[in-house]
This record gives C-alpha cells, sequence and structure tokens, in this order.
C-alpha cells in the first residue's frame, strides 16, 4: 500500500480532474458515436459522415494558434467551464431537434463546427492545468492516465452506445451524455484549484498576435519539437484517413453492420488499455524518441494491410489490437517530451501551433478518406468484371474500395515513420 501510495503522490487534485473529465468524455464520445451511425444508415455516404469531423477539426485548426494566447491570458478554470458549458448547449440543441423530428445532417455540420470551436479554447487551458497540478517527477505516469481513460473511453463507447441504442435510442444516449457533463462540471467548479502559471501577468500584457508570433518563435528554435509535430501531422493525415474509411467498409461488408463496427473499436480500446497500464506502471525507456518511433512504425506497418486484405470479423478484430497496442507507449513519451522541453509559462502558446500544426492534416484526411472512398475506390470495384485480380484480393460488393485504400495507407503509414526515424533533429531532443 505504501508503494502505491508513492506512485501516485501530490497527483489527488489531477485525479480528480482525470476522472470526472474522462467520464464526461464518455458521454460525448457515445453521442458522437451514435451520431456517426445515424449519419451513415441515413446517407449511405461516407463523405457525409467524414464532413462531421471536418466541421469539428476546422475551426480548431484554423484558431488554434491564438487560442493559446488568449488561454494563456485567461482563468485556466474559467476556460474550461464556459467551454464545457457551451459545448454542453450545442448537445441540447441536437436533443430538441432529435425530439421534435426537425434533425438534418447540416445540423449537425453546424454544431459539430461550434463544438470545434470551444475545444480550441478549452484544450490549451487543459493541457497547462495538468502541468500545473502535476509534480515533474510523475510526468510519464500521468501520460500513461491519459492514454488509459482515453483508452478506457474508446472500449465503453461503442459497447455502451450500441447496447443503448438497440435498448432505447439515440436520446437515451444523449441524455446519459447530460449527466456525465454535470458530474465533471460540478467537481470542477467546486472541489479542484487550478494553480496560476507562473509568467502569467507578462503574458496577459502581451497581444494576441504577439503571443502567438512567441509560440512560433520558440518551434523555430527548437527543431526537435517542431519536426516532431510534423511527424505527427503526416501520421494524423493517414489515421483521419483510416477513420473516414473504417465505418464505411464495416457498416457495408458482408459479416459487418453496427455489431461488428463496435467491436473492432472496441479491440482497439482493448489494446489502447493494455498499452497504457503497461506505460503508467513501467519505468521511462532508455530512448523516448526511439520508442515513438518505433510504436509508429509497428501500428503502421500490422493494422492497415490486416483491414486491407482481411474479410471477417476475427481478421479485423486482430488488426485493430496489432495498431493500437503501443499508441499509448508513443502518446505518453511525447507528451514527457513536450511537458519537459516547454517551459512551463510557455506551453499553452506553444501547444496552440502545436495543434495547428499537428492537427491540420485530419480534416484533410477526412475529407481525403471519404472522397476517395466514394468517389474513386468504390466506383473502380464497382466497375471490374467478375473474378478480378482485385477482387480475389479486397472482396467485392460495397466495401471493398474502402480496403483497398487501407493498402495504400499501410504504404504510406509506414513510409512515413521510416523517413522521420532517420530525422538527426529528432534524435538531439535525447541529449536534452
Amino acid at each position: 500500500m505504501n508503494k502505491i501510495k508513492y506512485m501516485f503522490q501530490g497527483l489527488h487534485s489531477f485525479f480528480l480532474l482525470w476522472s470526472t473529465q474522462a467520464l464526461s468524455s464518455l458521454g460525448s464520445g457515445m453521442t458522437s458515436y451514435s451520431l456517426v451511425i445515424w449519419s451513415y444508415q441515413a446517407k449511405g455516404s461516407a463523405l457525409t459522415t467524414a464532413l462531421l469531423s471536418v466541421c469539428t477539426y476546422a475551426p480548431y485548426v484554423v484558431l488554434s494558434i491564438f487560442a493559446g494566447a488568449l488561454s494563456d491570458k485567461w482563468n485556466k478554470k474559467h476556460t474550461m467551464l464556459l467551454c464545457d458549458s457551451l459545448a454542453a448547449a450545442s448537445t441540447l440543441a441536437v436533443f430538441l431537434l432529435l425530439r421534435t423530428g426537425h434533425l438534418e445532417i447540416w445540423h449537425l455540420y453546424v454544431l459539430n463546427a461550434f463544438n470545434g470551436l470551444m475545444n480550441t479554447l478549452q484544450q490549451p487551458a487543459s493541457d497547462v492545468a495538468v502541468s500545473l497540478l502535476t509534480p515533474k517527477e510523475q510526468y510519464q505516469r500521468v501520460g500513461g492516465m491519459r492514454s488509459f481513460s482515453n483508452s478506457l473511453v474508446t472500449v465503453l463507447t461503442p459497447v455502451i452506445a450500441t447496447a443503448i441504442l438497440s435498448l432505447y435510442s439515440l436520446t437515451a444516449v444523449i441524455v446519459i451524455d447530460f449527466i456525465t457533463f454535470g458530474i465533471a462540471f460540478l467537481t470542477l467548479a467546486f472541489l479542484i484549484r487550478i494553480p496560476p502559471v507562473p509568467g502569467s501577468i507578462a503574458a496577459g500584457k502581451a497581444s494576441i498576435l504577439s503571443s502567438a508570433r512567441e509560440g512560433i518563435g520558440y518551434l523555430k528554435k527548437n527543431r526537435g519539437i517542431l519536426d516532431m509535430i510534423v511527424f505527427l501531422a503526416a501520421i494524423n493525415l493517414t489515421a483521419s484517413m483510416y477513420n473516414a474509411a473504417l465505418p464505411a467498409m464495416l457498416l457495408s461488408r458482408e459479416g459487418g453492420g453496427r455489431t461488428a463496427l463496435g467491436l473492432v473499436n472496441a479491440c482497439t480500446g482493448l489494446a489502447n488499455l493494455a498499452g497504457s497500464a503497461a506505460v503508467s506502471l513501467c519505468p521511462a525507456p532508455k530512448s523516448r524518441v526511439r520508442a515513438i518511433c518505433n510504436s509508429l512504425l509497428f501500428s503502421m506497418s500490422t493494422e492497415n494491410f490486416l483491414l486491407a486484405f482481411g474479410q471477417n470479423l476475427p481478421v479485423w478484430c486482430t488488426g485493430a489490437v496489432l495498431g493500437w497496442l503501443f499508441i499509448p507507449v508513443m502518446s505518453a513519451n511525447m507528451d514527457v517530451l513536450f511537458r519537459s522541453h516547454i517551459p512551463l509559462e510557455m506551453q499553452g502558446r506553444v501547444y496552440s501551433v502545436r495543434n495547428t500544426l499537428q492537427f491540420f492534416t485530419i480534416p484533410v484526411g477526412y475529407l481525403l478518406g471519404g472522397l476517395l472512398v466514394d468517389k474513386v475506390f468504390e466506383p473502380l470495384m464497382e466497375g471490374l468484371c467478375q473474378g478480378h485480380i482485385l477482387h480475389l484480393l479486397f472482396g467485392s460488393g460495397k466495401g471493398s474500395g474502402a480496403a483497398v485504400l487501407f493498402l495504400l495507407l499501410g504504404i504510406l503509414g509506414t513510409g512515413t515513420c521510416l523517413i522521420f526515424r532517420r530525422d538527426r533533429h529528432l534524435w538531439m531532443l535525447e541529449q536534452k
């Protein structure tokens, strides 16, 4: 017991924030997952579904570079409470539209864009709050705990959402979302004190543009951090095309459907869960950069190829496990590198620039993935004569075009990892 107490020493406030925010994320994730299924079943288009994520990420990418400057000026706790409340208001709008029978796809696009704007302001404040509540010697453990909660949410989201959709309705999912939001809001408002940021007074006097320039200037002087962000941006391009194609393939193929999509997502979460538990309990690796590069290389060189050539649920689930098992290792070690190298008083500004650079490829990837499935590979596979070699490799019928895309994503992702693994600026991070 003393050993466990020592392992989590100084993390009481972080634990309260982490656990309740994770619960709220579960509620929000269930709503988002249910709306993806609702939109695909309504329209039957990968592009229509992918545009939900494009609308979420577009304001996040465009405005993030300024959000960190605002975050450094504003009270972290008040920012998080306000943004979470406004995001809950948009969920309430979905609830009312659904109950009155007026919910349309374009409503979801508008509301997702609004949620993306709120997340733009909330995330830099949340990232800095974690640093303020965490002793430096606990950074790796905290990174592992955050990966663990994200993984648990990934496991539970499809399982619980699918069960509630089957037994009740989308309305019931949204009600649970409201309950989890209320718990997180009240805990943050009344039980957690977030200390001020060192140097926040000086940051508050600076203009938004000058603060944003400081974040950009820091990255220009620290090529290792900048190249790591560019590396993750390239990986995010592949990953977002994967996310756009996965529902289209699994909901369409023989042996697929809503249950198959839920099981594959659950396997993804279980793999993340196992990796998160390992990284939370294991000592730090000798080389964090090597851990990041090798984890991503293993992920990209396994899952996409299994999804491309596999035509049954066991193969798809195996691919999900192999593809996501080491992602928490990558995430935790990258988190430690960033928190250790970036001064605390600069983190809000640097993280906001990072969000713009690292995540701008996500809406691009979703858009590309949806377009390639709907407009290129599905028509290509449909137009081939029966018995064609591509049908033998990837199957036939709707969903086979998405399988072809997964092959290309496997090649693209593996090549990206091999290129950046030779980047000398990344390895210089080990010298500090």
